[in-house]
């Protein structure tokens, strides 16, 4: 059975209206999908985490790419999805308190892959979580994700606002999650880190 996501407004409210995700791409109808920035300080600075997308992707294959992220099934939810994301595709079991929003984000656009046209048209709502795990102790699910690795937060920002990594990342995206983490307390993140 295809995987069948909802069509929702410019809010992600859902319309009632149903469709398979090929659909959804092939058309260019507005779907919603969840993204979780996994974030650690090490040696005073502040890292993220990154996955490699495999070479099997049906969009963006061999780039680097948020944490954890995917399309919300129909009937779901932003959180809940990106709570079965993160397990699905690092193994991290995380609460719904872990999660910090940082915003709604609204975008589309085309390309090709494959040799298939790809219609991107989401609402995604954008989440960063305190975790301090090193890059080969996450289980990362290999049908999805070649690896994981950690940049320095502004080292990432310049590699995507250069070009100098292969990646589909959206700089507006970084530029969320750096304001989420200059506003973050350190000591809250300490104690959260802790749990």
């Amino acid at each position: 059975m295809p995987e069948m996501l909802d069509i929702v407004d410019e809010n992600g409210i859902p319309t009632g209206r149903s469709v398979p995700r090929t659909v959804a791409h092939a058309e260019g109808l507005r779907h919603r999908t969840s993204h979780v920035w996994i974030v650690r300080r090490k040696a005073g600075r502040v890292q993220v985490l990154l996955q490699m997308r495999c070479a099997a992707k049906d969009s963006y294959p061999g780039c680097y790419d948020i944490s954890s992220a995917g399309h919300i099934p129909a009937g779901d939810e932003f959180v809940g999805s990106a709570l079965r994301e993160l397990r699905e595709e690092l193994g991290v079991d995380a609460s719904a308190e872990d999660l910090h929003e940082c915003g709604l984000r609204r975008f589309r656009f085309e390309a090709e892959f494959h040799g298939k046209p790809f219609k991107d048209n989401q609402v995604s709502k954008v989440f960063c979580l305190w975790l301090d795990k090193e890059a080969e102790d996450f289980n990362v699910q290999k049908s999805e994700i070649d690896y994981v690795k950690w940049f320095d937060l502004d080292e990432a920002i310049r590699a995507v606002d250069e070009g100098t990594i292969p990646n589909c990342i959206f700089p507006e995206e970084l530029g969320m999650v750096k304001e989420f983490v200059q506003k973050a307390s350190p000591l809250g993140e300490a104690g959260r880190e802790a749990d």
